[in-house]
């Protein structure tokens, strides 16, 4: 039978863009963003006062930074909850190793095992209905196969995204098609509360949303030409360049604060 944690007073989360939460927007701070672990960080400091959080997720990041210079920092900061996520930019790439993205994780888990930590990690969504992320379906699905298979072994918790059918709706999507709403972003977090123990409220959080209005044709391919316009064809030049949407990034809650 799983043991949930009780107790926990310091979470700091590391990560991609995921996890630094675009494409939440900060009504407050415009540029910011809010996403799913602040959300889940909120639930958290409600149940434990003197709660303390650090956001430490970089969008851009491949998993060799995750596990290494965020991991160290990570520690660092003393935590007993560690949410870690990543991997999927590494994904992306047409010769992507799962084996070693597998190994590697499974390292830094049990890393932060040893130190006591409970570790939360979570499985990509599926991409079955997306336009462009659906060919990678079954590189995904293996990369989630990993994921379970380590935090069986470790003694990790996991956020199934993959099973949250929820989120294959498209409303769930933010317009870069990429990164999770508001509403997606609502979700994850009510489902990574969860999955941290607290069974005791409504699984309100995978219900569907009703069907959506089907869009026109004509509509449909002028929405599939702003998205390459707005959002493909710069993830493109990236790439060719050589560069990262995060490389002017630094994190957004370096250090574990109270939540206001």
């Amino acid at each position: 039978m799983t043991e949930f944690p009780t107790d926990l007073r310091r979470y700091v989360a590391i990560g991609d863009s995921f996890t630094e939460g675009m494409v939440d927007e900060n009504p407050s701070d415009p540029g910011s963003y809010v996403g799913w672990a602040d959300r889940l960080a909120a639930r958290l400091a409600v149940d434990t006062p003197g709660f303390g959080y650090a956001n430490l997720a970089i969008r851009g990041r491949l998993l060799a930074d995750v596990v290494g210079p965020q991991l160290d920092a990570a520690l660092a900061l003393e935590p007993d909850l560690v949410s870690i996520v990543g991997g999927g930019n590494d994904i992306l790439r047409p010769k992507a190793d799962l084996d070693a993205i597998a190994d590697s994780l499974e390292d830094a888990v049990a890393r932060l095992r040893g130190a006591g930590v409970t570790v939360l990690m979570a499985t990509m969504g599926d991409p079955v209905g997306a336009p462009v992320l659906r060919r990678l379906r079954g590189r995904i699905a293996v990369h989630n196969a990993n994921v379970f298979g380590i935090a069986q072994r470790q003694g990790a918790l996991v956020v199934d995204l993959w099973g949250l059918r929820a989120l294959r709706d498209a409303r769930m999507w933010g317009t870069d098609r990429i990164h999770l709403s508001t509403e997606g972003h609502e979700r994850v977090a009510a489902q990574a509360y969860w999955a941290l123990g607290h069974r005791d409220t409504d699984r309100d959080w995978a219900e569907e949303l009703p069907p959506a209005p089907p869009l026109g044709r004509r509509e449909a391919l002028a929405g599939h030409a702003a998205w390459a316009k707005e959002y493909a064809a710069p993830w493109v030049r990236r790439r060719i360049q050589g560069t990262s949407s995060g490389d002017s990034i630094s994190a957004k809650r370096p250090e574990v604060e109270p939540l206001d």
